[in-house]
């Protein structure tokens, strides 16, 4: 079996390193190879992905070691192939490795040692998980619009000035995007079902918010927490979206929409239930304010849908 690692060179440090030799020293006692693949732009990680899959299909496991740009990428080479995403993680945020492993778990140290990597007895389980395809593209954890994009965009760029703020740098940006009236508008025509199970369409020109995220994990933004019950493998997106609200109204809301108690609280400005496809247009021409795993979009519109069991990832073995 090979192994390729992707790297983001960016991500990480001096203890990734470390780790990486550690890492390759046990694979020369094993009869699988470790191949070592760093990024060199945007968009890289997807033609490695796809090189590989094609090659060598499920003989092959790609290993993200980065943060969720680096897994969205991949899971863009990958989706639809026989060979499965393992996620080591090295970003500042690792949204989705939180679904996946839990927050006990959540380093690089942990994940290497629980799939077996650091002595070569290597132990996970493969199983389908599902994607979300937006104009052709794929997300695998959440797609958002208003508010919490803001959020995402400050937020990057002050960790990117501040690296050792980590995941506080997302916590820090909040106040900024808060300080206005959290006020956005766009056009919606979406395909849903209620927690009963009854199918129903959502409409509205123009609809206004503060935010809507559409969740095929649960955390994103550096740990906020929209779909706190998400399941990755049920053919269900769960969306979740704050109404157009003030400074007042919003200040109470934060904490407990980041620990994801608000999606249980019954309060009057959260609306939830589950969407399978749908269409999110702008209401005045301009780009969405919007954004799929943490990367900004610029489109105008945006066609999206539920893709059941797309992408092979690797769990740690129970």
């Amino acid at each position: 079996m090979k192994y390729i690692f992707v790297e983001n060179p960016i991500a990480g440090n001096k203890k990734k390193q470390l780790l990486f030799r550690q890492v390759q020293s046990a694979f020369r006692l094993s009869n699988d190879e470790m191949i070592i693949e760093p990024t060199k732009g945007p968009k890289h990680a997807v033609q490695i992905a796809r090189q590989y899959a094609e090659q060598y299909g499920d003989q092959a496991v790609i290993v993200s070691c980065g943060g969720d740009g680096t897994v969205h990428e991949l899971a863009n080479g990958l989706a639809g192939t026989d060979t499965p995403l393992m996620i080591i993680p090295l970003g500042t945020g690792n949204d989705f490795a939180k679904k996946i492993y839990g927050s006990k778990k959540l380093n690089m140290e942990n994940v290497v040692k629980s799939f077996g990597l650091h002595d070569g007895n290597l132990r996970y389980d493969v199983r389908p998980i599902d994607l979300i395809d937006y104009n052709g593209e794929k997300c695998i954890n959440i797609m958002s619009f208003g508010a919490d994009t803001l959020v995402e965009t400050i937020g990057r760029k002050i960790a990117a000035k501040v690296p050792l703020l980590g995941q506080s740098a997302y916590t820090a940006a909040v106040l900024p995007v808060i300080a206005k009236p959290l006020r956005y508008r766009m056009n919606i025509d979406l395909n849903c079902i209620d927690k009963d199970g009854h199918a129903f369409k959502l409409t509205a020109e123009p609809h206004e918010y503060a935010l809507m995220a559409i969740c095929n994990a649960s955390y994103y933004g550096g740990g906020f927490c929209p779909a706190p019950d998400s399941v990755l493998d049920d053919g269900l997106l769960d969306m979740a979206y704050i109404d157009s609200i003030s400074l007042l109204e919003a200040a109470p809301l934060i904490p407990k929409y980041a620990d994801g108690s608000l999606a249980h609280d019954g309060n009057v400005h959260l609306h939830t239930c589950y969407v399978t496809s749908g269409r999110v247009w702008s209401y005045e021409g301009a780009p969405l304010l919007g954004n799929c795993d943490g990367e900004n979009f610029d489109y105008s519109e945006v066609h999206f849908k539920v893709e059941p069991k797309a992408l092979k990832l690797c769990f740690i073995k129970e």
